[in-house]
């Protein structure tokens, strides 16, 4: 049985058998509902159900271990087919900033819950390289909930000049919500209404003097929701790409992206500033925003840095869209080697030590 690899986003989860140069088998959902009885018996003795929405993972961390447990459960046992008793290994991809006590109770879960044979886990900006055919560079992961740029000498992340910010795709989201607002305020939108119309429609400037003239004249499309209603969109498009290079717009005093990459690399010690902006990398799902690579190499000429960054394109023989799941393929390129050679975490190493061994092993 080939081990099975898991990339538990805020948003999606990745997971399939390590076969590295296919798309996962599995991407689905990581937000779950979870029914709820209140318990009330009234007269005729009927309880109420309700659907409450559970998010398990937060801006990339584990936030309700519970729900993490019947998302793993579902994925290994209904989606990739493992038979309870006869479970294999298994390599998790970990976010940067992973706290140790998160690690920990993750190989718990997995050999006291789940039974498993073997564990493995490596960080994200690591795997999103090997997925390019690289050991060092650096990766730019714009995901759901959070930004991580991680510079990687050798296939290990520089966690000193590594940067992660609490924003992502889902603040993007946000703030599409209220520049539709503002232009079209009686209109009833949902957060999956704005999620669609910002996959649809946003898109990057070219630059900040054609974002400006576009904030003074833009052309409106319009756009029919599914319920009937109309929504009329223009500027908004761009407003959401702009906010990665102007993080002002979202009310945040922070440099833009490429400038917070140049400056990241800058406290890397100075002989490895070449070989890390010349092999940048963009992964997670807002990098596939329209114009963004365009922008994000205009904006790379302009940088303060006399090295500028390029990116890496992937290899031709990788699926397409490996930006959405980079970090899953390097994941199954890192499980061909880890397993097979005995590197991973096996039950008798975490019978002898416990969870601690994480560490040890895997970082």
């Amino acid at each position: 049985m080939e081990a099975a690899v898991v990339d538990a986003g805020s948003k999606f989860l990745k997971a399939g058998p390590a076969i590295p140069d296919q798309a996962p088998s599995m991407i689905i959902p990581t937000q779950m509902k979870r029914m709820l009885e209140d318990g009330s018996a009234g007269d005729n003795n009927n309880s109420l159900a309700e659907d409450v929405t559970v998010d398990p993972i937060v801006r990339g961390f584990v936030r309700d271990w519970d729900a993490v447990e019947d998302l793993l459960n579902h994925v290994l046992y209904t989606g990739l087919g493992w038979e309870v008793g006869n479970e294999g290994q298994i390599l998790f991809t970990d976010p940067l900033c992973t706290p140790k006590a998160v690690r920990e109770q993750l190989v718990q879960l997995m050999f006291e819950t789940f039974n498993i044979t073997g564990f493995y886990a490596s960080e994200q900006a690591v795997l999103s390289l090997y997925a390019v055919g690289r050991i060092s560079g650096c990766t730019v992961d714009i995901g759901h909930g959070k930004i991580d740029i991680a510079p990687v000498i050798e296939g290990a992340v520089q966690h000193i000049s590594s940067r992660r910010f609490e924003f992502g795709g889902a603040d993007l989201t946000k703030l599409l919500a209220q520049e539709l607002g503002k232009s079209n305020p009686l209109v009833n939108l949902s957060i999956s209404d704005i999620e669609k119309l910002k996959e649809q429609y946003s898109c990057c400037a070219e630059d900040e003097l054609t974002y400006e003239k576009i904030k003074q004249s833009c052309e409106i499309e319009q756009h029919t929701l599914p319920d009937g209603q109309v929504i009329r969109i223009g500027r908004e498009r761009y407003t959401v790409g702009e906010a990665l290079f102007q993080p002002s717009i979202l009310g945040l005093e922070a440099h833009g992206i490429v400038e917070q990459l140049v400056r990241s690399i800058s406290t890397v010690s100075s002989e490895n500033h070449r070989q890390l902006l010349e092999n940048t990398v963009l992964c997670g799902g807002t990098t596939s925003m329209t114009g963004f690579e365009d922008r994000f190499q205009k904006e790379s000429g302009l940088c303060s840095s006399a090295i500028r960054p390029t990116l890496v394109k992937p290899p031709e023989y990788m699926p397409e869209n490996l930006t959405l799941y980079s970090a899953w393929i390097g994941g199954a390129i890192l499980a061909k080697v880890v397993f097979p050679q005995n590197q991973h975490v096996t039950k008798a190493d975490y019978d002898e030590t416990g969870p601690s061994v994480v560490h040890r092993k895997c970082f």
